[in-house]
């Protein structure tokens, strides 16, 4: 959308408009600036600023908004307000020709102007968007391949029978999940001059630690580091440490990774069937593997945001971090506590 509105103070909408007389006359009234270094800055006329301020000395702040004539609508009405709700929880840009599926209020105010023939800002739609309950957030993306009655399948039906041979031989459910630790990921914030982008030193070395790791409801956790690719070999050293020292079976729920799948894995799991057992989730849904809040504490939380100098440094940070977690029972609990999680906690 073009910014006309900054070269012609007439495209402003009222409410918009109303606001800038209120810091303009505030600027002058309690900041003690000059009228004529306030118009400068707002672009304003000489004429316009000493009215809002004779308005003001009358009637105060309030006498600063923008009064529509008698009878006429608000720019945006209770109708467009409800169009605009629908179209930000139920659809995406894509569905209106754009090449993004992130909705800006730039995009609505142009959707607004094709649909109902009106022109406000995207400033304006922020407004309004705002009064609606609605928030400006970083989406979830689903996989387009998730199988929505897979899914339901999985929890109606597939799981709770899990659960009831997990009664029945006494074994302990668990869910188990494999990640990289790059050695270069940053994530994170951190403040600077505006209009400059912050700079920090960091390695440009590259290297990675994988981790296989299980959660269970009741807040355990176990892992394995390697800096080798995971695969069956790997895995099956993962499954004989979880074995070590067990007094009752495991039944570990998996996503569908090659390895875990693979004939070696299966041979384990068949010869070791009084003590293990494996059932996969759902194609293309790692929110309903609790495991995977693990990876977002470590990567994005904690690592993400350290000095990390060489691999020797990631190793010893990432178990550092590790122990802390896994000793940190109610964090664990809590990645059972999600609305896509939760069906693990029932009995």
């Amino acid at each position: 959308m073009k910014n006309d509105w900054m070269n012609d103070a007439r495209k402003i909408p009222g409410d918009a408009m109303g606001y800038i007389r209120k810091l303009a006359v505030r600027a002058v009234i309690e900041g003690g600036y000059s009228p004529e270094l306030v118009i400068d800055i707002f672009g304003l006329s000489r004429s316009v600023i000493y009215d809002w301020i004779n308005k003001f000395k009358n009637g105060g702040y309030d006498a600063l908004d923008t009064n529509y004539p008698p009878g006429m609508d608000p720019i945006i009405t209770e109708t467009m307000d409800e169009w605009l709700r629908d179209v930000v929880l139920s659809k995406n840009p894509t569905d209106y020709g754009y090449d993004t599926v992130l909705w800006t209020c730039d995009i609505l105010a142009e959707l607004l102007e094709r649909v109902f023939k009106i022109k406000v800002t995207g400033a304006t739609v922020n407004a309004h968007i705002k009064k609606m309950g609605l928030s400006y957030q970083k989406p979830n993306y689903r996989a387009s391949e998730q199988n929505a009655d897979e899914i339901e399948h999985f929890l109606n039906d597939k799981f709770p029978k899990i659960q009831q041979l997990a009664e029945k031989i006494n074994a302990e459910i668990a869910f188990e999940d494999e990640s990289g630790i790059e050695l270069n990921a940053h994530s994170g914030y951190t403040w600077g001059d505006k209009g400059k982008t912050p700079e920090i030193i960091a390695t440009g070395q590259r290297g990675k630690c994988n981790v296989l790791s299980i959660v269970t409801k009741d807040g355990k956790m176990q892992y394995l580091i390697t800096q080798d690719n995971v695969n069956s070999e790997i895995y099956i050293e993962f499954l004989e440490q979880l074995l070590e020292g067990r007094t009752q079976p495991l039944i570990l729920l998996v996503d569908r990774v090659s390895f875990h799948k693979s004939k070696k894995v299966r041979d384990f799991v068949r010869y070791n069937r009084e003590k293990i057992r494996i059932f996969f989730l759902p194609k293309y849904a790692p929110e309903y593997n609790p495991t995977e809040q693990l990876w977002e504490d470590i990567k994005d939380n904690k690592l993400g945001r350290q000095p990390i100098k060489n691999m020797s440094d990631l190793r010893i940070r990432l178990v550092s971090e590790l122990e802390s977690l896994r000793k940190n029972t109610n964090r664990i609990i809590s990645f059972f506590h999600l609305p896509e999680t939760r069906y693990a906690l029932s009995s």
